[in-house]
């Protein structure tokens, strides 16, 4: 996947400054898991005058999911309420690579933007407490977090944003770094690698949107 040059939420922020300050935006997140990825992304305390922020736990991955998010788009366009940003949250696993690497190309199709982790979404909880440039197995991901957080970690945890919050400028700091590193060392497309990660865009997106002050 080739790299932009503008970040999604800087996008996203120059299209809604020529719509105008009163516009009510409509996000749509898709994401993968039915629980820990949905939970997270609803923790997010967003002004619900400026946006509505949609998260979907789908129970589908990478290009099924895409395909999930192409209808639900679809029909909201029907319905006369289209979403003006989609999210993909989708995680590499142990998918078949071409299975991976289409659920990209079918996103950019629609222009939509992905949050990918690689190779687990628990990645990213990961990064709010250390630095990780080496590859883990999904399995020793709740073992981590489970020692870090003082709490057994579970999927189905409907705190984890708030549990995380204080730590969150740690992890965006860690995923940009790690991605920084991947890049240095030529390892393109960074997605494909393990351990990779850029939720950190989707992250920063939403606290763009928790920030919008009163309706103008």
């Amino acid at each position: 996947m080739r790299p932009n040059n503008k970040r999604p939420w800087e996008r996203h922020t120059q299209r809604a400054s020529r719509q105008g300050n009163t516009e009510r935006r409509r996000v749509l997140i898709v994401c993968e898991d039915s629980k820990s990825s949905r939970f997270y992304f609803e923790g997010f305390p967003v002004n619900r005058e400026r946006a509505v922020v949609k998260a979907v736990g789908t129970g589908m991955n990478t290009d099924s999911l895409v395909e999930e998010a192409v209808g639900l788009q679809d029909h909201a366009t029907k319905q006369g309420a289209p979403f003006s940003h989609v999210w993909c949250v989708f995680d590499r696993d142990d998918f078949p690579k071409g299975q991976y690497v289409r659920a990209f190309q079918l996103a950019k199709s629609h222009r939509f933007e992905i949050a990918w982790s690689n190779e687990a979404f628990e990645l990213w909880y990961l990064l709010h407490f250390q630095y990780c440039d080496s590859g883990i197995s999904r399995t020793e991901f709740p073992i981590r977090l489970t020692k870090h957080m003082g709490i057994k970690y579970e999927k189905s945890n409907k705190q984890i944003y708030s549990r995380l919050r204080e730590r969150q400028a740690t992890a965006i700091r860690n995923a940009r770094n790690l991605l920084k590193a991947l890049r240095a060392r030529g390892a393109l497309p960074v997605q494909n690698a393990n351990p990779s990660t850029n939720v950190h865009q989707l992250v920063e997106f939403l606290n763009e949107l928790c920030e919008l002050g009163p309706v103008q």
